[in-house]
């Protein structure tokens, strides 16, 4: 019986891709564990394949392109290993339509695979949506109908082309009988080859319309009959049908890549990935069947290569920012050149413009009042941070009646934290332009909290990493190239419909008059780890020390002041949403910017050196204490965390080898806004000791509670039942995409008690300017 068993030929398809085909079992690993909740969790990355969007709804249709992409998988799967490995059961040459009966017993993988993830989604959809069976049901109907689609499509060519044995046999005697007078006998007896080191194979699963499925053996020495060169035309009009496949799914790919800028064309991002998989496994089933015994040696040989090439940057790809004159001479980057930028005479220039914005703050309060001066810092964690950004900014602003954004003087922060105070200070320059919109309402949080990712990372399969298409387009009469960096500025642009499309320059004159609050940007340079400044206005103070002392030197500039460092590179000209994209610089997502300089500057996260920005916030407070001391009340640091400042100690035992191999590098990981927050905090306290006045510190947390995703016991993990602990998780994912639950919880962390208290807090603060 086990014999039986293990001598299927379906047991022995999977032992054999075990034994040789690696490649293939990976990119199933890979599935496995992303729809699992087991790989890229924190990311939100398995939320692309159970939540999939398409054109900015989950729907039929977006499982439906989702199931047609992994049934593309599958036949990929199955042509790809057919090619490598139908040979070695030969048996199947003597068979009608082997690749039919190929497929079907090659089919343990893809089912177990099709059961997890179907399963996967209905918990994912029940627990962390809450949706209705019905509606939950349909979305599984359009994944398993766009399955069913795409591999029927395939079976139909196979089966009107696949030769088999019986019919090439056919035409070869019937050409010999018209040629020669022969029995059918001697011909017969022409027809003999011993096949060599075939796998044994006692029974195998037959499919017809008629039987349907069914266990039959495997007849012993049927090849006996056949001419080796028959049998090999019977393999070679599969590998045909299958290259044919092959080169349609390339063809697809390169055709959304080249309509990649219509939404219809913007395919899921999960469908994106399983086609990028579909084809490293179609690679790498053609480098395993022309290579054969070289390929470990080939791959080792073609990375040395690649490694090579890209040393002398002949495929180099630089990510511009658009609005930036790449043309021109590039900015030396040099010591002496950073010196020479920073002198006195300009530091001490720009200190004196800040002044005049300070006083046109200063005159929106009474003479004789004493009003605070907010600073607004918000903390970078992608969509997570917009949205609570927004959110946080929105409710503390209504609840002043508007006071808060009067009494902000400056605004700075990191990444998804940037984008909100950016959205929220242009909402409420329109309004005080004369639009008549109101900047608290709820769809500006579903603007700014609508999925980033699908066209990222679609831009990112179908072009960056596959087949480089390049396309350009124009801004302000310059010509860039279309990557994902300008995928995420254009969804960005249309999520929030188009009311940042401005460059840098548009918002200097606000800022001086002080219709809005200063914002700067403070991304980190890669080649040195200084800090870039970007703002409309000069802030050259920001680079240096004790500017107002004596001892005042050049011999450590800490920044570069990107408005006046690039003023031959149009500067100004700058696209705002770039300045947000270099400040929100996510790893192997959004790249890195490379300015025109000379080595040029690669531009990554601020979170890097301050997540938070309140070291700019104290930073621009020491340069003018002075000035704040004379004419303020004090100082408000508003604080908005899109996580908790104080997490619980957790205990690190049980960790397995893997593990505690990687210990060092997660602990650093993790606990870096922890790192982060104890300096911020020595900051602030020591301020106090140079500041002649009060500075009162706020923070508005995004809190770190359960999320219980049936809506019930939000607070209370044991209430939790066995079966939903799975989709328990602290804390939204840090991700250019959520989930429609993460959302709501984010919103409505808003009403935590720890955050009423801040709020009224900040209302008791700003409800008397005398004070």
């Amino acid at each position: 019986m086990i014999d039986k068993v293990i001598y299927s030929f379906p047991v022995q398809l999977l032992i054999n891709h075990i034994r040789k085909n690696h490649a293939l079992l990976f990119s199933w690993v890979i599935l496995f564990f992303i729809v699992t909740n087991s790989f890229g969790r924190l990311l939100g990355i398995p939320y692309l394949f159970l939540d999939p969007e398409y054109l900015g709804q989950t729907n039929f249709w977006s499982f439906f392109i989702t199931g047609i992409a992994i049934g593309v998988f599958i036949m990929a799967f199955n042509t790809t290993s057919y090619i490598v490995d139908a040979e070695r059961f030969s048996f199947l040459a003597g068979l009608t339509r082997p690749f039919t009966k190929y497929f079907v017993n090659n089919s343990i993988i893809p089912l177990i695979f099709i059961i997890t993830y179907i399963i996967n989604i209905f918990r994912f959809q029940y627990f962390a949506e809450n949706k209705p069976l019905g509606i939950i049901l349909l979305l599984i109907l359009g994944f398993v109908s766009g399955m069913v689609f795409i591999i029927s499509l395939t079976f139909i060519y196979f089966w009107s082309t696949n030769k088999d044995v019986f019919k090439i046999l056919a035409s070869n005697v019937e050409k010999r009988l018209k040629k020669v007078k022969a029995t059918r006998a001697q011909i017969m007896r022409k027809y003999l080859f011993e096949p060599k080191n075939p796998v044994r194979v006692d029974s195998y699963i037959n499919f017809s319309l008629r039987r349907k499925f069914k266990l039959r053996k495997v007849t012993k020495n049927i090849l006996h009959k056949y001419d080796k060169n028959v049998l090999f035309k019977v393999f070679d009009q599969n590998h045909l049908n299958s290259v044919i496949l092959q080169a349609f799914i390339i063809l697809a790919i390169l055709i959304l890549g080249v309509f990649r800028d219509f939404g219809f064309f913007q395919i899921p991002a999960a469908a994106s990935t399983i086609l990028f998989l579909t084809i490293l496994i179609m690679i790498a089933g053609a480098i395993t069947y022309w290579l054969r015994g070289w390929t470990i040696f080939s791959i080792i040989v073609f990375i040395i290569v690649l490694n090579a090439i890209v040393k002398t940057e002949v495929l180099e790809r630089s990510y511009q920012a658009y609005g930036m004159d790449y043309t021109t001479e590039k900015a030396p980057y040099t010591l002496q050149e950073i010196k020479k930028s920073n002198t006195l005479e300009r530091v001490n220039s720009d200190i004196k413009a800040t002044k005049k914005i300070l006083n046109n703050w200063r005159s929106k309060f009474p003479e004789n009042a004493r009003p605070k001066m907010v600073f607004v810092c918000s903390s970078g964690g992608g969509l997570r941070s917009a949205l609570w950004t927004t959110t946080a900014i929105q409710k503390a602003d209504s609840i002043t009646g508007g006071k808060l954004m009067d009494h902000t003087m400056l605004m700075t922060g990191a990444s998804g934290g940037l984008l909100g105070l950016s959205y929220f200070r242009e909402l409420a320059l329109r309004k005080k332009n004369g639009e008549d919109l109101s900047i608290y309402d709820s769809q500006y949080l579903y603007n700014i909290a609508s999925d980033n990712l699908n066209p990222i990372i679609f831009t990112l399969l179908v072009n960056d990493l596959f087949i480089p298409f390049p396309q350009f387009f124009s801004y302000g009469g310059k010509k860039y190239l279309k990557d994902r960096g300008f995928a995420f500025e254009q969804q960005l642009n249309k999520n929030t419909h188009n009311i940042l499309n401005k460059s840098l320059a548009d918002y200097r004159v606000p800022e001086q008059l002080s219709q809005i609050p200063m914002l700067i940007m403070s991304p980190t340079i890669i080649n040195d780890g200084r800090k870039m400044f970007i703002s409309p206005q000069n802030i050259s103070y920001m680079n240096t020390a004790d500017v107002q002392s004596q001892s005042f030197n050049l011999d450590r500039i800490k920044g570069i002041e990107f408005r006046h460092f690039f003023r031959n590179q149009a500067s100004g000209s700058l696209r705002f949403l770039s300045a947000l994209r270099m400040s929100a610089t996510f790893p192997y997502i959004t790249p890195n910017i490379s300015l025109p300089s000379e080595p040029p500057m690669e531009i990554m996260d601020s979170g890097i050196s301050d997540n938070f920005g309140i070291a700019d916030a104290i930073k621009f407070l020491f340069v003018f204490k002075s000035w704040i001391s004379e004419n303020t009340g004090g100082v408000v640091i508003l604080s908005l965390r899109d996580s908790d400042k104080d997490r619980p100690i957790t205990e690190s035992r049980g960790f397995s080898l893997f593990q505690k191999f990687f210990t060092p590098i997660r602990s650093l990981y993790v606990n870096w806004d922890n790192i982060q927050d104890f300096n911020n905090d020595n900051l602030v306290e020591f301020a106090q000791s140079w500041f002649d006045g009060s500075i009162e510190k706020i923070e508005l947390q995004y809190v770190n509670r359960t999320i219980t995703y049936n809506g019930n016991n939000k607070n209370n993990k044991r209430a939790i039942p066995i079966s939903q602990q799975e989709y328990t998780t602290e804390r939204a994912s840090l991700s250019w995409r959520l989930t429609g639950k993460e959302k709501k919880h984010i919103i409505e962390s808003i009403e935590s008690t720890e955050n009423q208290i801040a709020l009224a807090q900040i209302k008791r603060l700003l409800q008397n300017d005398n004070q």
